[in-house]
């Protein structure tokens, strides 16, 4: 099971706004540096939780569809599916229409059950399938605790800046970031 982004999100849950505004700051000689810090808040986020916080296209590549039937998505919340396609043994691709599917978008992890029995395909990503994810277009759709983390992350990774490079980041994690985000985390058995 592998993932690849195909269509970054348009905007970040924070603005730069936002982001002043907590920190305080007033002039514009950090902006360049706050916005990076912005994009790797959100993307850490991201990874720590399989959450996609604005909406973003994703490409999942799978072996085979599993015994049960039911495919598991763990980024989410899935919003659509955009696309299913399968390649046969000689590596030519077919396209299964979308109709019939079902998908609990909402789950943790999502849920895609295929309208028809697909037991075909190459050995290695023969089965992609094509799913947008995220809470919304706007920030304004990212739950609020999220954005709060966000923000003390930001203002901990802008107090390390002298210190640790913005490609080095995050250097550290702010105190009540565990708790803000354990929510939202997938637990496993």
């Amino acid at each position: 099971m592998t993932y690849a982004l195909t269509a970054p999100p348009l905007a970040e849950a924070l603005t730069l706004a936002d982001v002043k505004v907590h920190l305080r700051l007033d002039g514009n000689e950090e902006d360049a540096l706050l916005t990076s810090l912005i994009r790797v808040a959100r993307e850490h986020l991201e990874r720590v939780t399989g959450l996609c916080l604005m909406t973003q296209g994703w490409r999942l590549y799978l072996d085979s569809v599993p015994e049960e039937g039911g495919i598991q998505i763990a980024k989410g919340p899935v919003q659509a599916i955009e696309g299913v396609t399968l390649y046969d043994a000689s590596g030519e691709e077919v396209s299964l229409p979308l109709t019939g599917h079902m998908l609990d978008g909402n789950a943790r992890p999502a849920r895609l059950v295929l309208n028809q029995n697909v037991n075909f395909g190459r050995a290695i990503n023969g089965i992609e399938i094509d799913f947008s994810a995220g809470f919304g277009e706007s920030g304004a759709d990212v739950p609020d605790v999220l954005k709060r983390a966000m923000l003390m992350h930001v203002a901990q990774m802008f107090a390390f800046r002298g210190a640790v490079a913005v490609a080095d980041q995050p250097a550290d994690i702010p105190a009540g970031y565990d708790r803000l985000i354990a929510p939202f985390l997938m637990r496993r058995l």
